[in-house]
């Protein structure tokens, strides 16, 4: 069976989801992923949650197209984070067929960081899908191994990590690491490329995160030796926004490229 390819929403992050899924159909994507939730105040989120309108009519591209929504994002776990307030977030989520909430790292207490992802997982648990901690080289949660840590800690059977190749190539985490977790912890993985020269600041780590990654197999990344580590058969989300290429030859062109360079990365 062929693995399936999403479209990470990042990729092409000015499209509405209606619009992404006809530019990830038209690219060949079997998936996407959908970002509900704003990261940045200069970068949109899509609240299809309070937005009926826009949630219609994302249902109907995914009928269209016969695409399927892998997970949707992004949930800052914070100090202050209102887990009871994700609900309809969630919820629009599942209306969607999704299958993992993607959360973040960003409270420094790890023992309460644990209950807030439990937390999350419980409310999603309903609903059939899965809450994953991403790791970040820039947050409390700096490498794989932390993400294990809390994981465990959250003891839930619905929680994993997702494994982006950008932050595990960038951390002190392990190919080691990596092949010794259950694989039940990893769903699916973010793949994308980059120089091989490891940034000196956060800010550039995350204008590299952001703004400008490289399509798999175009970089200097282990890609290879990471996806040999990982499941086999787990879905890919590509995640590599290219502001520069979005600016001069627009979304598609750049979601089309990095399908094509995925096809190549896995000979199919």
């Amino acid at each position: 069976m062929a693995r399936l390819v999403s479209l990470a929403h990042l990729t092409a992050l000015s499209l509405a989801p209606p619009d992404l899924i006809e530019v990830a159909a038209r690219t060949g994507y079997d998936m996407v992923g959908l970002r509900l939730m704003a990261v940045t105040p200069e970068t949109p989120g899509y609240p299809l949650m309070t937005n009926a309108a826009m949630l219609r009519e994302t249902k109907a591209a995914l009928a269209r197209t016969g695409l399927a929504v892998n997970d949707i994002e992004f949930v800052k776990i914070t100090p202050e984070i209102d887990v009871a307030a994700l609900a309809g977030f969630i919820a629009a989520g599942a209306e969607l067929g999704a299958k993992h909430v993607i959360t973040a790292p960003y409270d420094p207490d790890l023992s309460r960081l644990a209950d807030r992802l439990a937390a999350i997982a419980d409310l999603a648990r309903p609903y059939g899908l899965t809450a994953l901690l991403e790791f970040f080289p820039w947050t409390v949660v700096s490498d794989l191994g932390a993400a294990a840590t809390v994981v465990r800690a959250a003891a839930r059977d619905n929680v994993g990590i997702l494994v982006d190749t950008l932050h595990f190539s960038r951390s002190a985490g392990s190919l080691a690491q990596l092949t010794a977790l259950p694989h039940a912890l990893l769903p699916f993985a973010h793949v994308c490329d980059a120089t091989p020269e490891q940034p000196t600041t956060i800010e550039q780590m995350l204008h590299t995160a952001r703004a400008e990654r490289l399509p798999p197999g175009e970089g200097g990344l282990a890609l290879r030796a990471i996806l040999g580590a990982l499941p086999a058969d787990i879905p890919l989300g590509v995640e590599v926004p290219m502001d520069g290429l979005t600016q001069t030859a627009g979304p598609e062109a750049v979601a089309r490229r990095c399908r094509s360079a995925v096809r190549t990365l896995l000979g199919v």
